[in-house]
């Protein structure tokens, strides 16, 4: 399902990233979601090419995510 805003993103992704890595990821996830809608797995899909586009950005130091 698409998200309408970053509130509606999961937990997992709210708490750990900041404010414009979920921008990106609500992005990326929304446009792979809407791309891959009646595949098998889409969501899933959609997730980790949400990942893989805040990972262009952003790097995890320790337990933050920074901007590279």
């Amino acid at each position: 399902m698409p998200y309408a805003t970053n509130n509606e993103l999961p937990p997992s992704v709210r708490q750990h990233l900041p404010p414009h890595a979920q921008d990106i990821y609500r992005a990326a996830f929304n446009h792979a979601f809407d791309v891959r809608l009646r595949e098998p797995g889409g969501e899933e899909r959609a997730h980790r090419v949400a990942w893989a586009a805040v990972k262009r950005s952003y790097v995890k130091s320790g337990e933050a995510w920074v901007q590279r």
